[in-house]
Formats: structure tokens, sequence, C-alpha cells
């Protein structure tokens, strides 16, 4: 995109921008609050390209002065000066047009959103539910180094450790955005603890990750949820087998392309307390139903993508963790590092780095920038 193109394209940011400005103050707006939460969206998305293209045409601006001045002058310190500020520029200037260009690339709009992640023990047994507890513990710390907050919603432990199944919130900035990267299969390659004659064993766990759905983004009828209540096990104290903590809802949704309706049944035991784990459950089911209608939507993207970094395929193997070589290895973008010790200890926005980088390159040639 030439410079000419950019600004034109910025100008008409610039009018949407002020069109927005006006309609999150009016009255209406405000009081159709669905309406209101996606301009209010819009309009800090816009916001920041806005910011970006003052920044640009200032230095624009002060390149011209410089070049005019160093056309102009004849005292050599004043063209001195002017040759220094042009060499200053334009590098600034390249560095901001990057910048411009991804933030013009339309956004996902569900990279703000929280996230639902679903971790499950795949084959491989008892070590895979092992591998799977792993890798539980590996996005804790991840998400603990991020500021996010981690809430458990329900698990299955493994008979011999780890998780047959396990499956958490996490609320930050920008959650889903990032953690959309490890949905996939990840396979395991080392000598299992149970294993008496040190050979390596292939496991796996599959890693689903969801955008938590907003309460306006999916329409329920909570009349038509039937709750049921039961005691929920525990590691012990007064509460356990007394009180009816845990929470049981079903739910008959119809699915919008095939017309078929389908009973949706979703448990939550996490807290002592039963509101609390009716709130989460509810939450489940807003995001389940979410994930659903929007599978064509991923489908779409999927389709249109050369590569699968983010496409939110869960039957594809995405990464390798290969133990005794000290070893991982991301499929999808054919990297290869040796620090698996840091890396299962929450050390992995390296690779999503990488990752995004891939993705932004498929976006700005998909665009018709």
């Amino acid at each position: 995109m030439g410079e000419n193109q950019l600004i034109t394209k910025l100008e008409g940011l610039y009018h949407k921008f002020e069109e927005v400005s006006t309609f999150i103050t009016d009255p209406a707006v405000i009081a159709d609050m669905k309406r209101f939460v996606k301009l209010n969206k819009e309009y800090h998305e816009l916001e920041q390209i806005v910011n970006a293209g003052k920044r640009y045409k200032k230095l624009l601006a002060n390149l011209s002065e410089a070049k005019e001045l160093l056309d102009t002058e004849n005292d050599e310190e004043m063209r001195s000066m002017a040759k220094a500020e042009i060499d200053e520029i334009e590098p600034q200037i390249a560095t901001l047009e990057e910048e411009i260009k991804l933030l013009l690339i339309p956004s996902d709009p569900e990279d703000n959103k929280n996230a639902i992640v679903e971790i499950r023990g795949g084959t491989g047994g008892d070590e895979a539910s092992i591998f799977a507890g792993d890798l539980f513990k590996m996005y804790t710390k991840f998400c603990e180094s991020k500021g996010w907050k981690v809430e458990v919603s329900t698990l299955s432990e493994g008979t011999a450790g780890g998780y047959k199944e396990i499956i958490f919130n996490v609320s930050g900035d920008k959650v889903y955005g990032i953690m959309k990267y490890e949905s996939g299969v990840h396979r395991v390659q080392r000598v299992p603890a149970t294993e008496t004659q040190g050979r390596v064993h292939t496991s796996a766990a599959t890693v689903a990750v969801l955008p938590e759905a907003d309460e306006f983004d999916v329409e329920i009828n909570e009349g038509e949820i039937k709750w049921d209540t039961f005691r929920s096990g525990g590691a012990g104290g007064q509460n356990v087998n007394k009180v009816e903590s845990g929470v049981r809802l079903r739910y008959i949704w119809k699915n919008p392309i095939s017309g078929v309706p389908e009973e949706i049944l979703i448990e939550c035991t996490e807290t002592r307390d039963q509101p609390k784990n009716k709130e989460r459950a509810l939450s489940r089911l807003r995001t389940m139903i979410y994930d659903r209608e929007h599978q064509k939507y991923v489908d779409d993207i999927a389709a249109r993508r050369k590569t699968l970094v983010s496409t939110g395929d869960r039957s594809a193997k995405i990464r390798t963790y290969n133990y005794p070589q000290g070893r991982i290895t991301d499929h999808r973008i054919n990297y290869t590092i040796y620090n698996l010790s840091a890396f299962m200890n929450g050390d992995i926005q390296d690779v999503i780095d990488k990752l995004m980088v891939v993705e932004n390159t498929e976006r700005l040639k998909d665009s018709e920038l």
C-alpha cells in the first residue's frame, strides 16, 4: 500500500471514528446494551488506528519540511541538521507504516475475549492423563506470568495422576487472542514412570481453547434450563456429602444450520457455593453454544488460510514434546527449540509470538492492503 493510499484509508477511518464517538454518547444507543457494547469495542479499536494515524501524518509533515529545507537552504550547518532529521524520520515512518497495516487488518472479534480451556488425555492411557496434568501446570504458570486469573470449572483425575479431563476459565487482557494458538493435539515422547525397561512411549493430549461468550453473544431462554443439584465429592471436611453444592444443567439447543435439536449437559462442582457453580455452568453453556454457532465462521477462516496456525482445528497435531532430547517442535511453523524444562514451566510466549508473526503475514496477504 502506497503512502497516498494509506492516508486515504486513514481519512475514511477518522470519519468513522467521529461517527462512532457520537453514537456511544447517544442515550438511545446506551439504552440498547447489546449495540452499545458492540460500538464501544469498535470505538477502542478505531482509537488505536486514529492515534497511530496522527503520529504518521506528523512524521510525514516533519519529513516534508526537512526535505524542503535540504533543497532550499545554502547554510551547510542547517543542511546537515535537515539531513540528520531525514535519516531519523524515514525509518520511523517505515516502522509505523507496518504497524498501521497490521492495525488495518480486520481484527478477530474473539481475540479480546476471555477463554475456556479444555485439556483431555488422549492415546496413551495413564501416561496421557499425566501429560494432560503437565500441560495444565504449564498453562497455569504461563497465565500467572501474564497476570491472568485461572479458575478450574470441572476435572476428572487420572488413576496414576494428572487428569483424564480438566476444564478451566482464563480471564484477563486479550486471553483468547493468545491462548487460541494452543488448540490441537499435543504429543509427548518420554519414558513413563511406570515403564520398567526404559522404553520411550508416545502419548497425546488434546487442548481446545474456546472464546468465552459474553452475555450478549448468544440468546438463551433461561426458563428452559433444567437444573439439578447433587452432593459433590471432595477432599473431606464438614461440607462433603452434606450440602448439595454441585449443579447439573440440561438445555435443549436447536442447531441453526441443521435444525436438529440436541441436549447439552453440563456439570460444575468447582466451589462449595451452589450459586457460584450455577453461574459458571451458565457461562460454559453460553460458550458451548457460541462455539457451535460460530463453527462455520471458523471453518471459513480455515479454508482461506494456508496453514493451521490458529484455525481452531482441534484434531490437528500441533506440537511434540520430546523429553529424551529436551526438544519441543511446533509442526505448524516447523519450529524446534531445546528448552523443554523452561517451556513446561510456562515459558511459551516465544513460540506464540512466532505463530502470531506467521498468522499476521498470512492476514496481510489475504487483506486488500
